[in-house]
C-alpha cells in the first residue's frame, strides 16, 4: 500500500508573474485529494500573442483529475488569479469558496458566463475553517492593492501550510485589512508549527521596507491642489485604496471627482455594495463634469499600463464622454508600468505631450506604493512564521531563485518550482518528484484555444513574412486550365528587380505549370509543395521574405 504524500504543484504564476494557480495535494501517491489555490490569467502583447485576449494557464492535469479535485479557494480578486475562473470552471465544477468583495466579483463573472453562482460560497476569515477532503483552510486576512485578500492556513495530516498570496505589511491600508503580526505569530505557535510558507516573491529584490498607502494622502493632496488646469490620474481600476485615496485628495484640494472606465466603476460598486468601501466622496456622472471648471475637476481614469481601449488611451486621442485634455492640463500615474508595457504607457504620454499636457510619473514612489512586500518585509515574515520549508512563488525564476537563496541562509529548507514542478513536502526537505506538462491556453475571441493548436504561430509567420495566396485550376485531364494567379497581403508590391511581385510570382508559376509531371499536377500534396517552394524563393529574391503560402486548386470533373 503506498504511503500518503503532501504535494505542491504549480500550474501557473512560479516563475512569471501573473496566471496564479496552485495546486496541493495529500494521499496515496497518484491518489491524492487536491485543491486548487487561485486561477488567474495574463495579459497578451502584439509581439508574442498578436490578436490574443487572455493567456491561462493550461490545467490538461487538472482536469484529467478532476474528480480528485475537492475544492478551489481565491485568495483576491485580481484578474491574475481570479480571472480564469468563470473559464474554466465548466471543466472542473469544484466549489469555490471566496471572502465577500471577491465573491461579489466572482459572481459577476459567473452571471455574465451564464454558469450557477451556487457554486460559490462566501466564508468570513480565521477562525472560521473550510473543510475540503484532507484539507482545513482557514482565510487570513493581509494587505494588499484590492480588499479582502488573504492569506490561508492549510492544515493537512502532514502539517501545516501557509499561502501568502500577494500581501505586503501595512498597518494602515486605507481601504481593507491592515496586516496583523500578533495573528501571523498564533499561526505559526499553533500545534507543531508551520511546515510550508509557500511565499510571494514579486518584491524581492526591492532593498527597502515597504510604504504604507496612507502615505500617499499628503503628496497627493498637495500636488493635485498646486495644479492649475484639470487634473486627470490613473490608476489600477482595482486598488481602491488608491480611489479613494486620489478622491479625496482631489475633494481635499477643492475639486470635484468623475471616474471614467467600466472596470473602475465596477470595482467601486462592488466595493460599496459590499461594504469594503465606505466614505467615498460623491461622484460626477461625465456629462455634469463637463459643466465644472476645469481648475475644479479632478478625472480618475482607467489605463495605467498603456491599454488603447482603456480612458487614458481615449483621451489622449481626442474626446471621451464629452471631456478632453487640453494644454496647461496635468496626468498623473499614480502606478508603476509593469514589464512589457513600457510601450503602451509611453505612447499616451507622448500623444499627451503633442497636446501640451503635463505628464507626471509616480517620482520615484512619491505617488505610488507596491502592493507587494519588500525584501526586508518578507525576511520579517521568514522570522515570523519560522517555518520548516520555504517555497517561493509569485514571481520570474530570478526573484524566485534570490528568494530561496535567502531562505536558505537562515537554514529553511527551500526548493524552486517553476510551472509543471511537482514537489513531495512531507518530509523535512521539498523533493521533486515529477514534471508535468504546464503551458499556456488562449482565449481567442470566445473561444479557448491550445498554445499547440497553432493558430499563434500562423499569425506571427504572417506577422513577419505576410502571407500570399495563389490559385490554380486543373482540368478533367489533370492539366492546367490557364495560368495560375496570386493575390499578395502584408508584402511590398514591388522587389528588387522594379516589377510587380505579384506578376514575377505568377511568371514563375506558369513556367513550372508548363513544364511539371504530370504526376505532380495529379496531386494536391506534391503541387503544393512546388508551388510553395517556387513563390517563397522568388519573394526571397525580390524582396527578401518567406510569406506563408495558401495554394486554392479548383479541379474540373467530367461529367
Amino acid at each position: 500500500m503506498k504511503k500518503n504524500r503532501l504535494i505542491y504543484l504549480p500550474l501557473g504564476g512560479a516563475g512569471e508573474i501573473g496566471m496564479n494557480a496552485y495546486v496541493y495535494g495529500y494521499g496515496p501517491e497518484g491518489a491524492e485529494r487536491l485543491i486548487l489555490v487561485d486561477l488567474g490569467v495574463t495579459f497578451p502583447d502584439m509581439d508574442t500573442s498578436p490578436g490574443i485576449d487572455l493567456i491561462l494557464p493550461d490545467i490538461g492535469w487538472l482536469e484529467a483529475n478532476a474528480a480528485r479535485l475537492e475544492a478551489i479557494f481565491i485568495t483576491h480578486g485580481h484578474e491574475d488569479h481570479l480571472g480564469a475562473l468563470a473559464h474554466y470552471w465548466p471543466r472542473l465544477k469544484a466549489p469555490v469558496h471566496l471572502r465577500k468583495f471577491t465573491g461579489r466579483l466572482a459572481e459577476l463573472k459567473f452571471e455574465e458566463a451564464g454558469l450557477p453562482t451556487e457554486a460559490l460560497h462566501i466564508h468570513l476569515p480565521r477562525p472560521e475553517v473550510v473543510e475540503a477532503g484532507p484539507f482545513r483552510v482557514q482565510f487570513v486576512p493581509v494587505s494588499h492593492s484590492i480588499p479582502e485578500s488573504s492569506a490561508l492556513v492549510i492544515d493537512t495530516p502532514a502539517g501545516r501550510i501557509v499561502h501568502t498570496g500577494d500581501f505586503k505589511l501595512d498597518g494602515s491600508p486605507v481601504v481593507g485589512e491592515a496586516f496583523d503580526p500578533q495573528v501571523w505569530h498564533e499561526i505559526a505557535q499553533e500545534g507543531a508549527g508551520v511546515k510550508v510558507l509557500t511565499c510571494d516573491s514579486t518584491n524581492v529584490f526591492s532593498p527597502h521596507p515597504g510604504r504604507s498607502e496612507a502615505s500617499l494622502a499628503v503628496p497627493l493632496t498637495e500636488f493635485i491642489a498646486a495644479q492649475t488646469g484639470m487634473v486627470v490620474a490613473t490608476t489600477f481600476a482595482s486598488n481602491v485604496a488608491r480611489l479613494k485615496t486620489l478622491a479625496e485628495a482631489a475633494t481635499a484640494a477643492g475639486r470635484q471627482v468623475c471616474l471614467l472606465g467600466r472596470a473602475m466603476k465596477r470595482m467601486t460598486a462592488a466595493a460599496i455594495e459590499t461594504g469594503v468601501l465606505v466614505g467615498f466622496p460623491a461622484i460626477l456622472q461625465p456629462e455634469e463634469a463637463q459643466k465644472v471648471a476645469r481648475n475644479r475637476l479632478m478625472l480618475i481614469v482607467t489605463g495605467s499600463q498603456g491599454e488603447r481601449r482603456a480612458a487614458s488611451a481615449q483621451l489622449s486621442r481626442g474626446k471621451y464622454l464629452g471631456l478632453e485634455m487640453k494644454e496647461g492640463d496635468t496626468f498623473l500615474f499614480s502606478s508603476k508600468t509593469i514589464p512589457g508595457n513600457e510601450r503602451g504607457v509611453i505612447r499616451i504620454m507622448n500623444a499627451y505631450s503633442e497636446i501640451g499636457v503635463e505628464v507626471v510619473d509616480d517620482r520615484g514612489g512619491l505617488y505610488h506604493v507596491s502592493g507587494h512586500a519588500n525584501r526586508p518585509d518578507l525576511e520579517a515574515v521568514h522570522d515570523l512564521v519560522r517555518p520548516q520549508i520555504l517555497i517561493p512563488m509569485h514571481g520570474e525564476h530570478r526573484h524566485m531563485r534570490e528568494h530561496a537563496k535567502i531562505a536558505s541562509a537562515k537554514g529553511i529548507a527551500s526548493e524552486v518550482a517553476t510551472n509543471g514542478t511537482m514537489l513531495d513536502l512531507t518530509g523535512n526537505f521539498p523533493e521533486v518528484v515529477e514534471f508535468i506538462e504546464a503551458g499556456r491556453s488562449y482565449l481567442d475571441g470566445s473561444v479557448l484555444i491550445g498554445a499547440m493548436d497553432g493558430v499563434v504561430r500562423d499569425r506571427l509567420r504572417m506577422a513577419m513574412g505576410g502571407h500570399v495566396l495563389v490559385t490554380v485550376i486543373v482540368d478533367e485531364d489533370d492539366l492546367p486550365l490557364g495560368d495560375a494567379w496570386v493575390e499578395l497581403m502584408g508584402l511590398a508590391a514591388q522587389g528588387r528587380s522594379g516589377a510587380a511581385l505579384d506578376a514575377q510570382i505568377e511568371a514563375e508559376l506558369a513556367e513550372f505549370l508548363e513544364r511539371a509531371d504530370a504526376k505532380v499536377i495529379a496531386s494536391d500534396e506534391k503541387l503544393d509543395e512546388a508551388i510553395r517552394r517556387i513563390v517563397r524563393q522568388v519573394t526571397m529574391e525580390e524582396i527578401g521574405k518567406k510569406p506563408e503560402v495558401t495554394l486554392v486548386v479548383s479541379r474540373l470533373l467530367a461529367d
